[in-house]
């Protein structure tokens, strides 16, 4: 059973910075791609970014720019997050695909103005 943790998230000022990271069970190798979603406040979850087994990396156009994707390369994604906005307030969950998809539990990010 393939697990994801999230871990990172929490307060800060507008502007600021956070750094998200996810440690998946297993080698991330075994996954066709890995990537991060947000659910802000009363919204439904949204794509934010994703890396596949390839390489190749994808962004929504609200976090261009300001959002990195990275890996380790043995099991941890990760979520470098700079010039934060209050809109960027949301729970961040971790996402792996392999045969099926799994969900981390969900970290929270608030960015206050």
């Amino acid at each position: 059973q393939v697990q994801l943790v999230e871990s990172g998230g929490g307060l800060v000022q507008a502007g600021g910075s956070l750094r998200l990271s996810c440690a998946a069970s297993g080698s991330i190798f075994s996954f066709n791609s890995m990537g991060w979603y947000r659910q802000p406040p009363g919204k439904a979850r949204e794509f934010i970014a994703i890396s596949f087994r390839s390489g190749f990396t994808d962004y929504a156009d609200s976090v261009k720019g300001r959002f990195t994707i990275s890996r380790d390369n043995v099991n941890m994604v990760y979520l470098q997050m700079n010039s934060l906005k209050p809109e960027d307030t949301a729970v961040y969950y971790c996402n792996a695909v392999q045969t099926a998809t799994y969900w981390g539990q969900g970290t929270q990010v608030t960015v206050s103005a």
